[in-house]
């Protein structure tokens, strides 16, 4: 019996300095851990070891306030108030629905060496034909009717200067920008078009203003080759792959889940498309493997 009890006593102590080992700081007998540091330490991105230290310390006299302000809601019976308790489930259903799109994108594939070159191949503009696009950009506050006339009178301008002419004498209110874009900045269908534009033409998009026409101001040739191009690509199709993957998985849990729209949310429930709760994969760097900072002028154009 003594044997025993002094080895129930040594599990006993172990498990002690084990969860002494996880706590970082008491607050009035509530225990701040290792974990909790570690995982705002995991959020901070660019950090070098030699400020592990420092920040860590930071994090921690933040989790103290934390906890005391926490610890002060259940004093005033916050943490139950409706609004808090309608956020904190919120919150964390937003986690574990992310949780959940992490681990079913964990089963797609790496894209193989023949799927990035063949997204390399068919995406010309984004590598081998790659261009740097210099815009300007007119923001036209414009009725369907005035959108209807500018669609006649853009193909006929000359320059920005004969658009700007016409929108004066139509008495047309609108807003100018410029800026440099390289083509992965651009959306596909905005880059659709620019390639198949030479400099100085114009084109003419909707806007929820009314219209925008982009002027093509000037471009330059700054081709990707594959070898610099592939990381991205795999990044790229590898993050398209899980939200495909996650795609699919909710489409079969929907089609096998009891779902019953209730009052006026059932009027329109046979025609609302919805976009899913579950959140994307973070998205993938540009396509062209190069980041913002490896464009020399690729600062947007400005809203």
């Amino acid at each position: 019996m003594t044997v025993l009890a002094l080895a129930l006593a040594g599990c006993s102590d172990r498990k002690k300095d084990k969860a002494a080992s996880q706590t970082a700081v008491r607050v009035n007998k509530e225990d701040v851990t290792v974990h909790q540091i570690n995982l705002l330490l995991q959020q901070q991105r660019g950090l070098k070891n030699e400020q592990v230290d420092a920040v860590s310390k930071q994090i921690l006299e933040f989790l103290i306030d934390q906890e005391l302000a926490v610890q002060r809601t259940r004093e005033l019976k916050i943490d139950q108030e409706q609004r808090v308790v309608l956020q904190l489930d919120a919150a964390k259903r937003e986690v574990l629905a992310r949780a959940y799109a992490e681990r079913i994108g964990e089963s797609a594939a790496k894209p193989t060496a023949e799927e990035i070159k063949k997204y390399y191949d068919d995406n010309p503009a984004l590598f081998k034909d790659r261009r740097v696009y210099s815009l300007q950009e007119m923001v036209i506050e414009a009725k369907p009717e005035q959108v209807a006339a500018l669609r006649e009178q853009v193909p006929r301008a000359k320059s920005a200067i004969d658009l700007v002419d016409y929108l004066k004498a139509n008495s047309l209110r609108f807003n100018g920008n410029q800026g440099v874009r390289a083509a992965e900045q651009l959306p596909a269908d905005m880059l659709n078009k620019l390639t198949k534009m030479k400099d100085g033409e114009l084109v003419l998009l909707p806007s929820p203003a009314g219209a925008l026409v982009i002027v093509l101001a000037g471009s330059r040739a700054e081709p990707v080759d594959e070898a610099r191009a592939k990381p991205g690509i795999e990044q790229f199709l590898l993050s398209d792959a899980k939200r495909k993957r996650i795609e699919s998985d909710m489409k079969t849990q929907r089609a096998a889940a009891s779902i019953e729209y209730v009052g006026k949310f059932s009027e329109s429930a046979a025609s609302a498309t919805l976009p899913s709760p579950v959140p994307a994969p973070v998205a993938a760097p540009a396509a062209s493997g190069m980041s913002t900072d490896d464009i020399s002028k690729g600062m947007g154009i400005k809203k």
